[in-house]
């Protein structure tokens, strides 16, 4: 395949003050919930992105000193020499593949809670802690405005020796230094605060001293927000923010242009699509000559060649669809458009960093897995015996395990009972919002087709004595779950409701294949990601009344990891859903749905003619256990995976696909399954660790 000429736009170098990016992707600083504590994942994980195309790979935002400690998100950092040979490994990883590496330098202010270190954060005043912490903040003086500076120029030092191509200034996201900006919070009353030229001095100044320190050597980039408030889905107030970008616009060599809300910036494909961004993007490159970079989940080449064309920005930013497909940029430079893992925006990848643990990707099942397991997205160890693989069952978790079987050469046969592959993705993929979810059936499907070694077989329900009838030599069960209709409180399941009353009970498989409540309902949601919210809006939409339930002390608990549950909220509130949060449920008798508060207090009864139960789920494993109940050995291996093992999120199906197919006649200890990137307390420390720190 070749490229179509009308993308070789993206494929131009690009000059970032005395360094020069190969091409115009910009994999922008994300975190990973690696960091300090995990250097060789990280490293591995950055060297495939470059591996795979894009010309800039920058790290996670880096702290820059104690007084800014993340924990539990473990995110990078530049404290000492020690870290400098930490981040060497992933520098080293990403320019052996040609491409650039960034880092952004981190203060947060009130957005830290130094748990770790135990030292104040500073800020411009006392306040109180914005990561939810019972702390406050010290205020910042002149005097320690001149040590953070002196932190911000040690820091950028240490990562030139580390090997860093560019260095950030990060000046938005509610850090510390955005707050020098922010008319509402920096009213200070010396140089460093009041008038605009005041509150844009201490961004001038760390510009300045980061390219006097590394300026020779480094590109020195600066991450700025283009509105002044967030919350406007795609309406932009822009305040002062052009005025302020004006007065900086030349000094820097890049600019990372996002926006004040971050649950658009960083949005779900629910609410968000993509290049919402541009909105917000119109005037920024008519004010500087300096090269801008924005975000957008783009996935589309035809978009991102049209943002570049029309002058919206420079580089294509993006951390979303670098996760997704590391070897997007490649992909489109070979013109293998069909074959790139579009990122669908379910935010599972973020969710890693608001739980503190390694990234994870719902398209992607070797993400994290780079350095510990040794998969790579693009390559697999070919098949270690000329065995047939039986796989039954085309959701997640089957496709994935039929696709990667398949690029490994064995011979496949994929059985699935539907006419449709895709499973719990094709069904809630027409739920609202979550039409991008299909993109994992897609990509997968057409792999398949491509694959003369797989044979799918649809409408194809298999007993027992079919399996045993294919003769395959291994079989992998991936038959799924389905929503119960019962309660589980924390100890056992019960039942909500007896006899008539129970077949007014609906879960959200009977909302995916069209059959509706025809009264008020309450949804109950013991689940706290998306479904409930999804479900309920499904209902509105038919026009019902509908109360959405839930123990948690906020609707989507789950959902605030993945950046969207503000915006659930807003949404439903919108749309006229009733909210009654910290809801146990005592039983529904067909007429109305007793919630009692779940802290003790008067009982709750609402009227319902339906009650629709996003609870838990049931393994669909009758097959499975049909085949283990067969007497005498069986003359194939058996297992289970995805839901049916477990069920879990469809990232964790995509993932225990990919495992299976990955490890079938691979020598895999069941005592430790993979590498663990964790300190060594037998390797020398003490005064070696802070010798060499640059001045």
């Amino acid at each position: 395949m070749t490229r179509n000429p009308s993308h070789d736009i993206l494929f131009e170098p690009v000059r970032i003050g005395p360094v020069t990016a190969p091409n115009r992707f910009y994999q922008v600083p994300h975190c990973t919930g690696m960091g300090w504590m995990r250097p060789r994942t990280l490293a591995a994980m950055r060297g495939v992105k470059a591996e795979g195309g894009w010309g800039v790979v920058c790290t996670e935002y880096n702290s820059i000193h104690p007084t800014s400690d993340d924990l539990p998100h473990p995110s990078a950092s530049l404290w000492d020499v020690s870290d400098v040979r930490a981040h060497a490994l992933m520098t080293e990883a990403v320019h052996e593949h040609g491409a650039l590496a960034g880092a952004e330098l981190w203060y947060g202010g009130a957005r830290t809670p130094n748990m770790m270190t135990r030292l104040p954060p500073m800020d411009l005043g006392s306040v109180p802690n914005l990561a939810g912490h019972p702390y406050q903040t010290r205020a910042m003086d002149k005097s320690d405005i001149r040590q953070f500076r002196h932190w911000h120029k040690r820091a950028a030092l240490r990562a030139r020796d580390a090997g860093f191509d560019i260095v950030y200034v990060y000046a938005t996201h509610g850090y510390l230094i955005s707050n020098f900006l922010n008319p509402r919070i920096n009213t200070r009353g010396d140089e460093y605060g009041g008038s605009l030229e005041n509150r844009v001095r201490l961004v001038r100044e760390l510009i300045d001293e980061t390219k006097d320190a590394v300026g020779d050597r480094c590109a020195v980039a600066v991450r700025f927000a283009a509105d002044e408030e967030g919350d406007r889905d795609g309406h932009p107030v822009w305040g002062e923010r052009r005025e302020m970008f004006a007065m900086l616009a030349e000094l820097p060599d890049l600019w990372d242009i996002n926006i004040a809300d971050y649950s658009l910036e960083m949005g779900v494909s629910r609410f968000v699509k993509e290049g919402a961004l541009e909105p917000y993007m119109t005037w920024v490159k008519s004010v500087t000559t300096k090269p801008v970079v924005t975000v957008g989940r783009f996935t589309s080449p035809d978009t991102m060649a049209a943002q570049v064309r029309r002058g919206i920005v420079d580089f294509i930013g993006a951390a979303r669809p670098s996760i997704a497909d590391p070897f997007l940029p490649r992909k489109i430079a070979e013109g293998r458009l069909g074959a790139i893992r579009e990122c669908i925006g379910c935010n599972v990848c973020y969710s890693g960093d608001s739980l503190g643990v390694p990234i994870r990707c719902t398209q992607n099942p070797t993400m994290g897995e780079e350095w510990r397991r040794g998969w790579h997205p693009e390559r697999i160890a070919p098949q270690g015996s000329a065995a047939h693989v039986l796989v039954v069952g085309a959701g997640p978790a089957g496709l994935e395990a039929a696709r990667a079987l398949g690029a490994r050469g064995y011979r496949v046969t994929l059985a699935e009972a539907t006419r449709e592959l895709g499973g719990r993705v094709l069904r809630e993929a027409a739920l609202p919002g979550l039409r991008e979810y299909i993109r994992v059936r897609d990509y997968r499907e057409q792999a398949l087709r491509d694959m003369p070694n797989v044979g799918i077989f649809r409408e194809s329900r298999l007993t027992a004595q079919d399996v045993l009838d294919v003769g395959a030599d291994h079989v992998a069960i991936a038959t799924g779950a389905h929503w119960r209709k019962d309660v589980f409180d924390g100890e056992v399941f019960y039942p909500v409701a007896k006899g008539a009353a129970e077949a007014h009970i609906l879960t959200p498989d009977d909302i995916m294949a069209g059959r509706l409540p025809d009264g008020p309902t309450v949804v109950y949601d013991g689940d706290g990601y998306y479904m409930g919210g999804v479900v309920a809006e499904r209902l509105r939409a038919a026009g019902l009344d509908v109360t959405l339930a839930t123990p948690d002390d906020s609707l989507s608990r789950w959902a605030g990891h993945t950046a969207e549950r503000w915006r659930v909220r807003r949404h439903l509130q919108g749309l006229g859903v009733r909210f009654e949060p910290a809801r146990e449920i005592a039983g529904f008798d067909g007429r109305a749905v007793v919630l009692p508060c779940a802290y003790g207090g008067a009982e709750l009864t609402l009227p319902a003619t339906h009650l629709v139960m996003v609870s838990a789920r049931r393994p669909e494993d009758g097959l499975y256990q049909d085949l283990r109940a067969l007497a005498g050995p069986l003359p194939f291996s058996l297992t289970r995976i995805g839901d049916c093992e477990a069920p879990a999120i469809i990232a964790a199906a995509v993932h225990a696909g990919h495992r299976y197919a990955q490890e079938l006649d691979a020598p895999v200890d069941p005592d430790l399954p993979m590498k663990h990137d964790r300190i060594d307390v037998g390797a020398p420390v003490g005064a070696a660790e802070t010798r060499g720190e640059p001045t």
